[in-house]
């Protein structure tokens, strides 16, 4: 059975629940922090044929010469979820997708992935897994998107910064509202009607805490042992066949789910930055194994030169993006 896609919000969550750094255990990457049941998988390496390098005249500025010593195979090697839109997927439609095929251009190297479903595990198993028979090199070497300063790998500086949001389906007897502070003043009336998703540990929980709502919350798990659907794809679906009414989403996920539905199907409101004690926001990096300095100076290089395509390519996306704040972690 194939546990997807909740480490992302694992590590959000953590932070949300008291932890100002992200949690150290291996059950932990990008989504959502918790414990999580294992299930024996086998990671999948694929080769995508990037393009070739662009011409000198249109050519983003190569990487500094500190960074040019990572470079000494022809693959950039991405460990990834096979299965988790909108990060990646097998078929290369997710924006961690879109930014890997970008970098190999400009490197003038292959893409190959590791696949791997994003769950306990998930960095043994790819990142710090060594290739059979042949010690010292590993099956991949970067994680395109985690939690800046997350203790499991070493990350380069952030490259985006989102935030949860609340997504209230229209037409539900809930249009009235447009600001999170009315939820603190509905009639008990209103309260049981209530049909809200709530992650464990997650923000939203948090918060439905916070305003005396959390008996209102219908119970999701963040690693649900879906093997057909990630995070996105399980909510999409049961907003859909009005099983909940709203949700709080980390900001990628509640892209996907505005992606797939008519505009104006939701009211879409960006979590507040003042509560006491709750956090939203949040910086993403990628991450490299501890003591690759020359990789991750060459992926710093690259999310420098290229902030400009990297925005593009998430704006793509639907998400909340915020400015990025300089708070990369120090050290190796």
């Amino acid at each position: 059975m194939r546990t997807t896609s909740s480490l992302r919000l694992f590590i959000l969550a953590a932070a949300l629940s008291g932890c100002q750094t992200a949690p150290t255990d291996e059950s932990v990457t990008n989504s959502n922090p918790a414990p999580a049941a294992t299930t024996t998988q086998v990671p999948v390496t694929t080769t995508a044929e990037s393009s070739p390098a662009k011409s000198a005249s249109e050519q983003t500025p190569t990487p500094s010469a500190e960074s040019k010593k990572a470079n000494t195979s022809n693959t950039f090697k991405v460990c990834a979820d096979p299965l988790n839109p909108p990060y990646s997927d097998e078929k290369g439609n997710g924006f961690e997708n879109k930014i890997a095929e970008l970098f190999a251009k400009q490197l003038g190297q292959k893409l190959e992935y590791t696949w791997f479903p994003q769950r306990m595990g998930f960095i043994n198993n790819t990142l710090k897994a060594e290739v059979e028979g042949q010690e010292g090199v590993y099956k991949c070497d970067v994680v395109m998107g985690v939690p800046t300063g997350l203790d499991m790998v070493s990350t380069t500086k952030p490259y985006y910064r989102s935030t949860y949001v609340l997504l209230i389906a229209k037409g539900r007897g809930w249009d009235q509202i447009t600001d999170i502070s009315q939820f603190g003043n509905l009639t008990l009336e209103q309260q049981e009607k209530l049909h809200i998703a709530m992650f464990d540990r997650g923000p939203g929980t948090t918060w439905l805490q916070y305003v005396g709502l959390l008996e209102q919350g219908i119970p999701y798990q963040t690693m649900s042992g879906d093997s057909e659907n990630n995070t996105a794809m399980r909510i999409d679906k049961d907003i859909k066949a009005k099983k909940i009414d709203m949700v709080i989403l980390w900001g990628p996920l509640a892209g996907y789910v505005l992606d797939h539905s008519p505009k104006n199907t939701y009211t879409r409101l960006v979590m507040p930055d003042n509560l006491p004690n709750m956090r939203f926001d949040f910086t993403m990096s990628m991450g490299v194994r501890f003591g690759d300095k020359e990789r991750k100076a060459q992926l710093n290089d690259l999310i420098a030169k290229n902030q400009t395509q990297i925005q593009a390519i998430l704006a793509k996306y639907n998400m909340p993006l915020l400015p990025l704040e300089n708070k990369e972690k120090k050290g190796d």
